[in-house]
């Protein structure tokens, strides 16, 4: 049985890895899709992809979510139909660098405290009051275990997430009695282009980051997502932490 048939998902930095998978995911589910991301080439390819998969219908938006007055323009754009949001997977993120931070660079800075804090926030804010009139839905937003430990080099990256972690607690708080359910998924390290982003496609740095150990798949997470979204009403998966076994913590990872 397809639990979301016809309603509408959003996913932001759907262009690749996690953002990609819950695509995918929801789309099997029957969702009618929202896409955005910043490569618009890559959400139309994947968008043929969708529809083969199941979603009856896709809207492909074009979208950098650090820039607010887009971000606002691009959703007010949406017909009423595509405004009954069920799902909000406010997943764009990324980061840069491991210096140390008194050795940082303000640039990478940044980029990281706009897509992850401020982008976030830009989204939800145009979203959720959607979701507040009608009632209904469910926010998932994508943090990190670096949200809940801090690592060498991940200073200004693990503030942001742990700033999504507090932002998570608030907008639960704020939506009491609304219908509206707010959830965040943390997980560990998961092979996608999160390290190639991060090394600035230096590739063996990139693949260093998972020599002799499993990580997680971006599938493994959009399954975590599209579980949290279709418990019944009157359950909210507040929180999930999603490590690979070969990982205890953000710094101790069994390689071998």
């Amino acid at each position: 049985m397809q639990r979301l048939q016809d309603r509408v998902v959003m996913v932001t930095g759907a262009s690749a890895g996690i953002g990609e998978a819950c695509a995918r995911a929801f789309a099997c589910e029957g969702a009618r899709l929202v896409v955005a991301a910043r490569r618009e080439g890559r959400l139309r390819s994947l968008a043929v992809e969708l529809e083969a998969l199941g979603s009856p219908a896709v809207r492909v938006i074009g979208l950098d979510v650090r820039d607010a007055d887009a971000v606002r323009a691009a959703l007010e754009d949406l017909s009423s139909g595509w405004r009954e949001v069920e799902v909000l997977v406010n997943n764009a993120g990324l980061s840069r660098g491991l210096d140390k931070l008194h050795e940082g660079k303000r640039l990478d800075w940044e980029e990281m405290i706009e897509t992850n804090v401020k982008g976030l926030l830009y989204v939800d804010r145009q979203v959720v009051p959607w979701m507040v009139a009608r009632g209904r839905g469910t926010v998932v937003h994508v943090g990190s275990v670096a949200g809940r430990q801090v690592y060498p080099g991940g200073n200004v990256y693990c503030a942001t997430k742990f700033a999504v972690r507090g932002l998570t607690e608030g907008l639960r708080i704020d939506l009491l009695g609304t219908g509206v359910r707010v959830c965040s998924i943390d997980p560990g390290l998961v092979d996608t282009e999160f390290a190639h982003v991060r090394f600035r496609d230096d590739h063996d740095r990139a693949r260093a980051t998972y020599r002799g150990m499993v990580p997680l798949r971006a599938e493994d997470v959009a399954e975590a997502v599209v579980f949290a979204a279709t418990r019944p009403d009157h359950v909210q998966i507040a929180e999930l932490l999603l490590l690979p076994t070969d990982q205890a913590t953000t710094t101790l990872v069994h390689r071998r």
